[in-house]
This record gives C-alpha cells, sequence and structure tokens, in this order.
C-alpha cells in the first residue's frame, strides 16, 4: 500500500483527490479492501454501500459479503462489478 500513498501524496498536490474520501483498491473476481469508511448504508448481496467521512461509495455485483471491517477499513468479498461514487 506504500505506492498508494504516494499516488494519493501526488494528487494532493493538483488538488485533484481529497484525503478523507474513501480510497479502495479492487481484485477482479475476488473483492475489494475500501478505507477510510465511518459507516455502512446499504447492506445485501449484490449492494453495498459505504460511507466516507466525505461522500460514499457504492459497490454492486453478486455474492458481496464484508469479510473485514474495522477502523475505517473495509473488505468486500465477491465478484464486484462495479464501484460509484454516490
Amino acid at each position: 500500500m506504500k505506492l498508494l500513498g504516494e499516488i494519493e501524496k501526488l494528487l494532493q498536490k493538483t488538488g485533484a483527490v481529497d484525503a478523507l474520501g474513501v480510497q479502495y483498491t479492487v481484485i477482479d473476481g475476488k473483492g475489494g479492501y475500501f478505507q477510510n469508511i465511518k459507516r455502512i448504508l446499504e447492506f445485501s448481496q449484490t449492494r453495498i454501500v459505504l460511507q466516507g467521512k466525505k461522500g460514499s461509495v457504492a459497490v454492486e455485483g453478486n455474492g458481496l459479503s464484508l469479510g473485514k471491517y474495522f477502523g475505517g477499513d473495509a473488505m468486500v468479498i465477491g465478484d464486484i462489478a462495479r464501484v460509484m461514487r454516490e
């Protein structure tokens, strides 16, 4: 995750990224890792909405479940089709 931190710092200098927004990495066919999460707004096997300090993201797919949710981090397991900012 060190590379993601370096990318974030570079983007912050340009004003293109908000440090308090939800950050995520999706692994094709396996799930995703989401950071800066404050709460879960919606949860089903096809849609999970995660709220961050600023904004939220909707995760859509099939067979979705939470593998971990602790300390502002959430791991979503399942076949993620798309992630959209809300």
